[in-house]
């Protein structure tokens, strides 16, 4: 162990434990227990990206690659926390699991012009729904040894100031548990939106070999008692009256105890019918195990709100940056949680303009006023390296509300 490495970690780790146990910590469980119960609450306030890789304090000092990962984990909470939104920051750091079979035994390349980050098209590896032969059927399975040595040196080195928690949930969650994205890198958007047309019968196979894979990982997961209470998302603070809070170490949980989170933003540009016939009933399956089920994320879903009602578990619906905020509110009603997300290119990515944000975030807020809303801010990109931004904008935020519901 590097020395200086576990100064820096050590100090950063006691930082972190003294925000995780603030007295507004269990203020903002409670908030979020009875919001995502559909119980009338102020709209809690949910920064999920904030330009992070912008700011001086993003810079690391640890050269072991582990410590480096949990240090970055580390500085970043600390610079969340000083947003003053609703997030909740938990008492412990989790060691994700490594997975021995993850992926569907294709992978195509990635084409960009772009040095670092930036977008990108796959060179698309199953180029015909008749290659399904080359597909391989997922299972469940934990290198053991593997992550026993990452969670030993991570307790040698800061097991006696915070709980290490060990993710064991299986591989194929949120963006590769939802057969839409996996579907958009095997097989390209463009050709499965073709593939609805001109073969429908081969792409319901494939969506269904999907679904049966995935299927089977999250019941192998339940059966070796590897789903835990830390294995749970909703794309905000996964708490609410009818199920256990989240909790290090607590594994041989039931899916029905968790939360999951599925989306379709591949899907975007299809029908109703369609996203039905060739998404939603595959996804169906797979959520219809667990207590509670968050919906989207970046798509448009105005017009697929029925569509959603299918979902007997569903508690959660976005609405995106793209959608339209009056029909989707006056659609959900206070049937579910309105997972408000404004645009991020208006909120704080290109200047801060108060009274821009103050006039669309006040619309907004009166179309969702009478059912259950929260705000997510998400997907910023760049502050333009301005480090008070978002403190900024979650005060003006507050301010609003209060106006709004005053």
């Amino acid at each position: 162990m590097n020395s200086s490495d576990l100064t820096v970690l050590r100090d950063l780790a006691r930082q972190y434990m003294e925000i995780c146990v603030q007295p507004v910590q269990k203020e903002r469980r409670d908030l979020w227990r009875r919001h995502n119960s559909l119980q009338p609450t102020r709209p809690p306030i949910y920064i999920r990206a904030w330009a992070w890789q912008e700011m001086p304090q993003s810079q690391c000092q640890c050269t072991d690659p582990l410590f480096r990962q949990y240090e970055d984990f580390f500085r970043s909470r600390l610079f969340w926390n000083s947003f003053n939104d609703d997030s909740i920051f938990e008492p412990w750091i989790t060691v994700q699991a490594v997975h021995a079979s993850a992926g569907w035994g294709l992978s195509g390349n990635r084409i960009s012009s772009e040095e670092r980050g930036g977008s990108f098209k796959i060179d698309y590896p199953l180029k015909s729904l008749s290659d399904l032969s080359q597909l391989k059927v997922p299972r469940h399975a934990i290198d053991e040894k593997q992550t026993a040595t990452q969670v030993k040196c991570l307790t040698d080195a800061l097991g006696d100031l915070l709980p290490i928690n060990v993710d064991r949930g299986p591989a194929y969650r949120m963006w590769t548990g939802d057969i839409s994205t996996d579907l958009g890198y095997l097989r390209g958007i463009e050709h499965f939106m073709m593939d609805m047309l001109d073969d429908p019968e081969g792409l319901h196979r494939l969506v269904k070999f999907m679904s049966d894979g995935i299927l089977k990982t999250h019941e192998e997961a339940e059966a070796a008692g590897d789903w835990g209470l830390c294995a749970q998302q909703n794309q905000a603070m996964p708490y609410a009256l009818e199920l256990p809070d989240p909790a290090a170490n607590v594994n041989g949980v039931p899916r029905r105890s968790l939360w999951t989170y599925v989306a379709a933003q591949e899907c975007t540009a299809i029908s109703p019918a369609m996203h039905e016939e060739f998404i939603l009933r595959y996804q169906m399956p797979l959520i219809k195990p667990f207590g509670l089920v968050a919906y989207g994320c970046c798509e448009d879903l105005t017009h697929k709100i029925d569509m959603l009602r299918q979902i007997p578990n569903l508690r959660r619906i976005a609405v995106s940056p793209f959608a339209d905020v009056a029909q989707c509110a006056q659609q959900i009603g206070r049937d579910y949680v309105i997972s408000y997300r404004p645009s991020p290119a208006d909120m704080v990515s290109y200047g801060f303009d108060p009274v821009r944000i103050r006039s669309i975030l006040k619309r907004d807020l009166t179309f969702c006023k009478n059912g259950i809303v929260d705000i997510t801010l998400k997907d910023v990109e760049t502050v333009q390296s301005d480090p008070n931004r978002i403190r900024r904008w979650v005060a003006l935020t507050r301010k609003i509300i209060d106006e709004v519901y005053d």
